[in-house]
């Protein structure tokens, strides 16, 4: 243990200590579906950046890099003026998903460097030019762009020449739950001296205007041990006191409410204050003295700071988030804290991560967390109080009952979730949310067990099963992960502690009961045990959109669907074989999901009259692959011969089984053998049932060994499937050698894309179609170490295809380990693969070491893609870097 697993270990399933203050502040509330009350779903154009500063939000706030407790009465950000911009900096910009020629997209640079699980120590840094920045330029030459060329970028624009920007780095320190420590650095790259007006922002989130609360909170403008401070009032938290250093200059204060100007977006309507919300922003930028109250009091405060920082040179501002105010709250103390609690980071760290590590590999690993721990967002969204919307505002359009969510109205969230990506995808998503538990449990094992908890609540889960998929449109359909997710962290948990949390799995094995039958009943339309999941989170990934109808009629057999499911089966059993060995009751729940599994097996594999009658099979025996089977309402079906990732994920249709439980488990071996002997039609097709592997093993598989070796002999040939930093979601072979359809008049067509889509589908800001995605190549590596679990070193097999070097199927897991992990990692040449062809960022020193973790990867050369803080499932590589090394 260690002073920071010490704290974890205080936290427990509670809020009440270390956790109650942290990064919880989204980086952008504009843009959508909680703010959206346009009567046609039109969120980005609703409420756009143009309006963040000037129009108070219903739902959630945001900021830059900002602060607030768990429930979000009270925020604190960063916010600066380099006397060139039209308005301050005090969010984050970027396109909207219709402005975009690749959808939407962050257009800043910033880091989230370091943070630990309570967030004891947090450091950020936002890289700010001198220049004014382009909003315009930027707007405008997407605009130009279409999507056969590369979205151009805040660095493109050149206003980071001469190393002419600012460095703010901010640092947030705890000296207990309830008093940080926030020391902000502005630091001059540049070789002449700037000027920097260093404006942190300091508000309640508007709770009290939408239902007409008198409980009004209150900031006001005080003195705290002989400094100046704002004192924040309010109902439900108490007192709290921001209290300003005075060594670089005493800072004025300001203050306004967090209430919209209606005279400037909404001309005609009747004024909610005098001091609105962008009031600090026309005092700072437009010089209006009488924009901010003189009173000193409002709902939205800042404390301003005219700093002038010498060329290459560096000031510091210091500050206190605190309950109670100490003696002394700058000086020494204030230094000896902040080094502290730095330096128990390291060493919690250091105490995670696997010996003989390089130092670069260290910093990859420990940005990936940091930016992991920085996308845990305060989420507020109660969908049938946005659908009647509030007292105090006009009634929403009455379409909208017939729109997006309307079959939702259990959900209500207010909660701190783990969220894809802070800009883009500032809400939770299902599938993402279970991978950010892998990583999450090896630093918190409590917050990842409760976040998959959570979205199994009532409030959460919908009463016929399903789980809610994304706030754009909870009723789409991602994978089922959520079991696996559960079973990983329980394992991880277990190794690391000694103890596995029966309870938590048991919690999530009865919801799941429920989710699995919603699966059953809702996407084997034909009751065969042929799933047609919809889009299954790969976007893109087909000739069709397949989260609409066919444009054709009829429906689409899924592999992927189909395999999930197995998959899905496969992760109940092991859940249910666990709890089984306290609870006996289980083992008929093992054995009703292991069935499950046989049937759906052979339902992929077998082309029989034990097929229902029916001669279609998934496995494509002439291209020795997997594919979708499509059918046309005249009752014709045909293949789709797609060389994708869908014909991979039945690889994920596999688990073990080891003697030492059926020992344990003797009925459970008993019907197991009953059934063996009773139905060798369904279970011939799931491998080797009947014959033991190493260790006297069983296996259970979708996938046979002929048809395994046919399937990996394609998924590592560099020709095809293998990058250099993974598996590729589209073989390469399509660049050549296009998949085409046609049907009705129109062609359909597919190509391998290496880098961002050419496709319109999804907004065009998501590409199945060729580049590298973290997760499913996660879980192929796991399911490589299974079959290797069963068949041993006997098994191998040439990686990379066509090399002549064999391998095993262990070996050939650490092999992909580290491809994924080279994509951060510097190569001998010092150049990193993620930062593709950008010669600063690969060489400069002020660049090269910040490593941001996108959403997906070029699949011929391993740079980054999609959005650039996606922190939520990238950060598995953390993960593989702790169970492989470098």
């Amino acid at each position: 243990m260690n002073p920071e697993g010490d704290r974890l270990g205080d936290c427990g399933r509670t809020w009440d200590t270390w956790r109650l203050w942290g990064p919880y502040l989204a980086e952008r509330a504009w843009g959508t579906v909680r703010e959206d009350y346009s009567p046609d779903g039109s969120a980005w154009q609703y409420f756009p950046h143009d309006h963040a500063r000037s129009r108070a939000y219903r739902w959630n706030e945001d900021g830059l890099l900002g602060i607030c407790d768990n429930l979000q009465h009270l925020c604190f950000a960063l916010a600066m003026w380099n006397g060139r911009d039209p308005i301050i900096k005090e969010r984050l910009f970027g396109l909207t998903g219709v402005e975009g020629n690749h959808g939407e997209d962050v257009k800043e640079v910033y880091y989230y460097l370091d943070s630990t699980p309570t967030h004891s120590w947090m450091e950020a840094l936002y890289r700010y030019p001198h220049a004014e920045y382009p909003y315009g330029d930027l707007v405008a030459e997407n605009a130009r762009r279409d999507r056969t060329r590369p979205e151009y970028e805040l660095f493109d624009t050149r206003v980071f020449d001469d190393n002419r920007f600012f460095d703010v780095v901010a640092q947030y320190a705890k000296n207990a739950p309830d008093d940080i420590l926030i020391s902000i650095s502005v630091r001059n790259r540049g070789p002449e001296a700037a000027t920097l007006d260093l404006a942190p922002m300091f508000w309640f989130r508007n709770t009290w205007i939408w239902t007409g609360d008198p409980r009004r909170p209150r900031l006001s403008a005080a003195n705290a041990a002989g400094c100046p401070a704002i004192r924040a009032e309010h109902a439900e938290i108490g007192a709290w006191w921001l209290i300003c250093d005075t060594e670089p200059g005493t800072p004025e204060l300001l203050f306004c409410d967090n209430e919209t100007n209606v005279e400037r977006l909404f001309p005609g309507g009747q004024p909610i204050s005098r001091y609105p919300k962008d009031s600090i922003n026309n005092y700072i930028v437009n010089g209006v003295h009488s924009a901010v109250s003189p009173d000193l009091q409002g709902t939205r405060s800042s404390a301003l700071w005219h700093l002038n920082v010498p060329g290459r040179g560096e000031v510091q501002v210091r500050l206190r988030l605190c309950r109670t105010v100490p003696d002394v709250p700058f000086g020494r103390p204030f230094s000896t804290i902040l080094n502290l609690r730095r330096s128990e980071a390291d060493q919690f760290y250091a105490d995670l991560a696997p010996a003989g590590l390089s130092d670069d590999a260290l910093r990859v690993q420990r940005q990936a967390f940091a930016g992991l721990l920085w996308c845990k967002q305060f989420y507020h969204y109660n969908v049938r109080k946005w659908l009647v919307g509030d007292s105090a505002e006009p009634a929403p359009a009455e379409d909208r009952w017939r729109g997006r969510n309307c079959g939702w109205q259990h959900i209500n969230n207010v909660r701190v979730m783990t969220m894809p990506d802070t800009w883009e995808y500032p809400w939770y998503a299902a599938w993402d949310l279970a991978f950010h538990c892998i990583p999450i449990s090896l630093v918190d094992p409590q917050f990842a067990k409760g976040q998959l908890i959570l979205l199994l609540r009532e409030w959460f889960m919908h009463p016929n099963g399903q789980l809610p998929a994304y706030e754009w449109s909870f009723g789409d359909v991602n994978p089922p992960v959520h079991a696996w997710a559960a079973m990983r962290v329980f394992q991880i948990d277990r190794k690391a502690t000694g103890k596995g949390d029966r309870n938590f799995l048991e919690r999530v094995f009865h919801k799941l009961l429920l989710n699995f039958t919603w699966w059953v009943n809702r996407k084997d339309s034909e009751g065969n045990n042929v799933f047609q999941g919809g889009f299954l989170g790969l976007d893109n990934i087909g000739i069709f959109d397949r989260s609409q109808p066919l444009p054709t009629g009829g429906h689409l057999d899924q592999s992927d669907g189909t395999s999930w499911m197995a998959m899905y089966c496969l992760n109940m059993l092991a859940m249910a074989i666990e709890l089984a060995v306290e609870e006996r009751s289980y083992e008929d729940l093992a054995i009703k999901f292991l069935e499950h599994f046989f049937y759906i097996s052979h339902a992929m594999n077998a082309r029989s009259s034990t097929h229902y009658g029916d001669d279609v099979e998934l496995w494509d025996e002439e291209l020795g692959f997997y594919c979708d089977v499509m059918h046309l309402p005249d009752g014709t079906h045909f293949p789709l011969q797609i060389r994708s990732m869908v014909g991979l994920v039945p690889l994920l249709g596999v688990a073990t089984l080891d003697p030492d439980v059926l020992e344990r488990l003797p009925d459970l071996r008993r019907r197991l053998d009953w059934f063996i002997q009773h139905r060798p039609d369904l279970c011939s097709t799931a491998a080797s049932l009947t014959r033991t592997g190493a260790g006297e093993r069983r296996i259970f598989t979708v996938v046979a060994p002929d048809r395994l070796r046919r399937i990996l002999t394609r998924a590592f040939d560099p020709a095809e499937f293998l990058a250099p930093t993974g598996i590729r979601s589209l073989s390469r072979y399509h660049l050549e050698n296009p998949y085409t359809l046609a049907l009705a008049g129109r062609e359909y067509r597919i190509d391998y894309e290496a880098a961002e889509s050419t496709t319109a589908a999804f907004g065009g800001n998501s590409n199945w179609r060729g580049p590298v995605w973290f997760p499913l190549n996660y879980l192929i590596i796991e399911a490589l170490q299974k079959y290797d679990y069963y068949y041993g070193s006997d098994f191998q097999i040439e990686f990379p295809t066509g090399s002549g070097k064999l391998m095993n199927l262990w070996e050939v897991s650490v092999e992909l380990s580290r491809r994924l992990i080279s994509t951060f990692t510097r190569r001998p040449d010092g150049t990193r693969p993620v930062f593709g062809a950008n010669e600063v960022y690969q060489k400069d020193p002020l660049w090269r070491d910040n490593i941001p973790f996108y959403e997906y990867y070029n699949g011929d050369t391993g740079a980054g893609l999609g959005a650039s803080h996606q922190t939520g499932w990238t950060a598995l590589v953390a993960k593989l870097i702790q169970q492989s090394g470098q």
